[in-house]
This record gives C-alpha cells, structure tokens and sequence, in this order.
C-alpha cells in the first residue's frame, strides 16, 4: 500500500538554516531517501517551495485564487514523500527515520487510495 508522508515544519526555522546547516540536514535526509530507494519502497518525494510562493484554489464554479498559504497554523507543509509499505506500521517506521535526523518536523503519515504515476521530474535545487 502506498503512504503519504507529510513533512510539517515551522517554517522560519528552515529558512534560517544557514546554508551549511541546510546542507548538513539534506544530506541527512537524502541517506534515508537513497537506503529507501534501494529498498524499493520511495516514490515522489519533493522540498516544497516558500508558502509565501503558494496559493490557494477554493469555491464554486471556476473557484477563486487566494494568495498564501492554504491554512492558518504554525505549521507549514513543506515537503512530502510517497512510500510503498505492507503496513502502516512500516510507514511509521520510516517517518521515525525521518524525524531522527530531522527531530523538529512533524510527519503525518495517510493512505494514499488512488496513485497515478506520472512522467519522472529531474532533480531539481532551489
């Protein structure tokens, strides 16, 4: 069953990383990624852009473009991965995995009911 793995962060405390810290934790984090791609069990996994970049797309009809982000908390959604796992308890796993070299994102871990692979993105780096 495929899960998504959502990664909160309070954003600021991101964005003030220096860039050798920022470097420190992705590097950290692309560990994880490459042991799980090994595994065969990573799918889409992306570093999502500054909320202040985001907008919103909400109402009837056409809908109404709200910029900003699309909810008031703390917490921002600021990446996300898509994993391949028997059971839910794996998913945790692997969200653990993530936390300990990142001990101050939260991850919400959901079922995915309907995956469509789409065309592979390159790599990219803001």
């Amino acid at each position: 069953m495929f899960y998504a793995i959502l990664a909160y962060h309070v954003e600021e405390a991101i964005t003030a990383l220096t860039p050798q810290e920022d470097a420190a934790l992705m590097t950290d984090l692309l560990q994880i990624n490459e042991r799980l791609y090994r595994e065969g069990s990573l799918g889409p996994a992306a570093r999502l852009g500054a909320t202040q970049d985001a907008c919103t797309l909400r109402g009837p009809g056409a809908g109404m473009v709200i910029d900003g982000p699309f909810a008031e908390t703390k917490e921002q959604l600021l990446g996300l991965y898509v994993v391949d796992c028997a059971t839910r308890d794996a998913a945790i796993a692997i969200a653990r995995d993530l936390r300990r070299v990142n001990p101050t994102a939260v991850y919400e871990i959901r079922p995915i009911s309907l995956y469509l692979p789409g065309v592979p993105l390159p790599v990219t780096q803001p």
